[in-house]
């Protein structure tokens, strides 16, 4: 009867032994898994740039053009951003922060229906049916691309991230698009 406890206690020592293993071969293919998806994500996130700045987008009220062609103007030379040596220097800002008295008309479009998805469920949603939900469809390469959408958004402080995954709009915002 001894022996037979005996190989019953070793056969468990090694299955905890290959659990363990699987356990950080696991961790290590999450960790580059996580690693290639943010890849990804800024992939996405750049030939969106990339396409807005050719379709000729961002150049309205919305995303505000900072500088100025005109070295000598005088906005130039206020906002500190004029040219210098003959360098003229530029920047948009497509999202934002939020503050109290900024309105989600200043967001571009894409961003507008991504908070209006989220008044109108009124709930935390995931990445994959707010993508659903703005008709753009469930696909890994349109969820990437949303998904950086969102977090820019929750950095600039319009939406939130209750639980990874998990977005929805923050209180201000939410009483700001409920009036």
């Amino acid at each position: 009867m001894g022996s037979l406890l005996e190989e019953l206690a070793r056969r468990q020592a090694e299955a905890r032994q290959r659990i363990e293993e699987l356990g950080r071969h696991l961790a290590e293919v999450q960790a580059r898994l996580e690693a290639e998806e943010e890849g990804l994500s800024r992939l996405l996130i750049a030939s969106e740039v990339v396409e807005e700045i050719l379709s000729g987008q961002g150049r309205g009220a919305a995303d505000p053009v900072v500088g100025s062609e005109d070295a000598g103007s005088a906005d130039a030379g206020q906002n500190g951003l004029g040219s210098e040596a003959g360098v003229v220097r530029r920047g948009v800002v497509t999202v934002p922060p939020w503050r109290a008295d900024l309105e989600p008309s200043v967001l571009p479009r894409a961003y507008r229906d991504v908070l209006e998805v989220l008044a109108d469920t009124g709930r935390a949603m995931r990445a994959g049916k707010i993508s659903a939900a703005l008709g753009r469809g469930e696909s890994a390469a349109a969820v990437e691309g949303l998904r950086g959408k969102l977090r820019r958004l929750v950095e600039r402080g319009w939406l939130r991230q209750d639980e990874p995954g998990l977005f929805a709009l923050t209180e201000p915002v939410a009483r700001q698009i409920t009036r």
